[in-house]
C-alpha cells in the first residue's frame, strides 16, 4: 500500500521534508533526468528518500518521481541532492546519450556514397 502523496498545498510538510532548504544545486537535475537506485533502503532513512530508492529501481524521470511522490519538482531536486550526496543514487542526463549516438553518425559523404550505391543496385 502507497503512502498518500503529500499535499502541495501543506508548505509547513514540505520545508519539514527539506529540513528548511528550498533549493538544491542548480543544473545537475532537470525534469527529464534520470535517476537510478544504487542501493536498497536502508532502516531510519526519510521516508521519502525511501519511496525514491524504490521507485527508481529502473532508470526514473525527476517528473515522474515528482508526480508519483505528488511533491513539487524542487522539492524532489533537494531529496534527489541528498541522496546523490549519500552515494545512493545515480544521475543519468539524456543529452549524453544523444552526444554519443551523434559521435556514431557516420559522415554525410559516407552517407551519400551508400544511397548512390544503392541506388545502382
Amino acid at each position: 500500500m502507497n503512502p498518500r502523496p503529500i499535499d502541495r498545498e501543506d508548505p509547513d510538510r514540505l520545508y519539514t521534508v527539506t529540513g528548511g532548504r528550498s533549493r538544491s544545486d542548480e543544473g545537475i537535475f532537470d525534469s527529464v533526468t534520470l535517476i537510478v537506485s544504487e542501493c536498497e533502503p536502508k532502516a531510519g532513512m526519510q521516508s521519502e528518500h525511501m519511496r525514491i530508492l524504490r521507485m527508481c529501481e529502473r532508470p526514473t524521470a525527476v517528473v515522474e518521481i515528482s508526480a508519483t511522490l505528488g511533491m513539487p519538482v524542487s522539492v524532489v531536486t533537494i531529496l534527489l541532492r541528498d541522496l546523490l550526496d549519500m552515494g545512493r543514487i545515480t544521475v543519468r542526463h539524456p543529452s549524453s546519450s544523444v552526444a554519443d549516438a551523434q559521435a556514431h553518425t557516420p559522415a554525410p559523404e559516407t552517407l551519400k556514397q551508400v544511397l548512390d550505391a544503392l541506388q545502382r543496385l
